[in-house]
């Protein structure tokens, strides 16, 4: 065969050393564009696959999402159906107006007590925690050196007497000899003045004697004020140095008092409760705010406010015969300065709040409702005061508002209607299967004030807060 022949050529030509074959290179040329194709396949099966499980999932859940006036509808179906809510009826009666403040209960009188002598502890004749009356021994301090003080100042004491006496007969003998002149005058004037310088002398010596009478009566220590003596300071056999060193602490608990704080924009209605002679009541409740401890009065207001935070403080006063109240407490003081007669009350429950400001759902019928916007007033933690906007009578939703829009249809359960014709704040809503709990109120346009979840089942509704 000839050697120069193209065919024997190019099939014989060898590869150069990093090239490819041709097929080889067409080969890898096509493989990413096959990947692509097989990847958008099975995406669209993915796809097909997934709508058909939601149309059949939705198909299922319609009857039960129906049945319980709350399920979505399908995706876009949720303000087609009747939610089920509860009701409550706007009623008229008594709000009390309230005003609230930190308060520190405070002993009318805590006195340290101290010796007022220096001397050894020979007795503590108290008992720790014990309630004491005012006049009460506590300790006795050593008498003995002011008894043997007060013997040698009365022993001064009787003999300056007995010269104030012999000077005073004198000056009897040289008057009656002045007037036979027997004597000068000047022997009468210097016997006088020494009558008044004894004189002089037994009342500084009466003074001694009186001081060492009364510091034999500070060796017994009593009880200043009557109430409740502390820890003891010092024990027994010890030195007491005059007003350095305590013995105990009493505090007086019958009555005591709470001083708590208001702002300043609250004085005024308080001051005029005050002027009028009103005796207006405070409520101590516990750190928590639960739990009442004691009602007292208000017996002061200050007379400054402070610049600094604002405010005023105030002075309640206790009984506390069951010694609720602790010294140094902390407590939540709730002062009612007024009361509203005859007002109409809504639950708290059913309040909003959106863009109409505060409002409620009003029932318009038996089967919708719509956006009723309402001024409010007082409020005691439970019901509300309305100023305008309702009637008493006026049936409003307290449950179940978070899916609802101005027109929206509702189905007011049976538990919900018991409590409306009872009277009652809040009506039962929770429907079957459904879970009781708190939920952010809905908005009138349907939409939630905060994001929740979506979907039928999954979706457990929560009373409105």
């Amino acid at each position: 065969m000839n050697e120069s022949s193209p065919i024997r050529t190019d099939r014989a030509r060898a590869y150069q050393p990093g090239e490819a074959p041709a097929r080889e290179v067409r080969t890898r040329r096509f493989r990413p564009i096959r990947w692509l194709v097989i990847l958008a396949l099975l995406a669209g099966a993915g796809a097909i696959a997934h709508r058909w499980y939601e149309a059949r999932t939705d198909k299922g859940a319609e009857p039960t999402a129906a049945h319980k006036g709350g399920g979505r509808g399908g995706r876009h179906g949720g303000g087609d159906m009747a939610q089920a809510v509860g009701i409550a009826a706007v009623t008229t009666g008594d709000m009390p107006v309230v005003l609230q403040g930190l308060g520190t209960v405070t002993p009318l009188a805590t006195v340290t007590v101290k010796s007022q002598i220096s001397g050894y502890l020979m007795a503590v004749k108290f008992r720790e925690g014990q309630t004491v009356k005012a006049g009460d021994e506590l300790a006795l301090i050593d008498s003995r050196p002011y008894e043997a003080l007060l013997a040698q100042y009365q022993g001064q004491l009787a003999r300056d007497q007995a010269l104030l006496q012999n000077s005073k007969l004198d000056l009897q003998r040289y008057q009656t000899l002045n007037r036979q002149d027997s004597i000068s005058k000047q022997n009468v004037d210097t016997q006088g003045a020494l009558v008044k310088q004894n004189e002089g002398t037994v009342a500084a010596d009466q003074a001694l004697v009186d001081q060492q009478k009364l510091n034999i009566a500070y060796t017994h220590i009593t009880a200043p004020v009557d109430g409740r003596v502390g820890l003891r300071q010092v024990d027994q056999g010890n030195y007491i140095s005059a007003a350095s060193t305590a013995i105990v602490v009493v505090t007086q608990l019958h009555p005591i008092s709470v001083i708590f704080t208001l702002p300043e924009d609250d004085v005024a209605r308080v001051m005029r409760q005050v002027r009028a002679g009103a005796k207006l009541a405070v409520r101590a409740y516990d750190r928590g705010d639960a739990h009442q401890i004691a009602v007292g009065t208000l017996d002061t207001v200050d007379n400054q406010i402070d610049t600094t935070t604002g405010t005023v403080k105030l002075r309640a006063l206790f009984d506390n015969a069951d010694e609720e109240l602790f010294p140094n407490q902390f407590v939540n003081a709730k002062l009612t300065v007024d009361t509203v007669r005859g007002a109409t009350l809504v639950p708290n429950s059913g309040l909003l709040q959106g863009t109409p400001g505060t409002y409620v759902y009003l029932m318009d019928g038996d089967a919708k409702v719509t956006v009723r916007p309402i001024k409010t007033g007082e409020t005691d933690g439970t019901n509300t005061v309305v100023v305008s906007g309702l009637n008493p009578g006026d049936r409003i939703v307290t449950d179940g508002t978070d899916r609802l829009k101005d027109g929206a249809e509702v189905r007011i359960t049976d538990g919900a209607q018991a409590a409306s014709a009872t009277g009652s704040a809040t009506g039962a809503v929770t429907g079957a299967g459904d879970k009781p709990g708190g939920k952010p109120a809905a908005g009138p346009d349907g939409t939630a004030d905060t994001a929740r979840p979506e979907g039928g089942r999954r979706h457990g509704r929560r009373s409105a807060q």
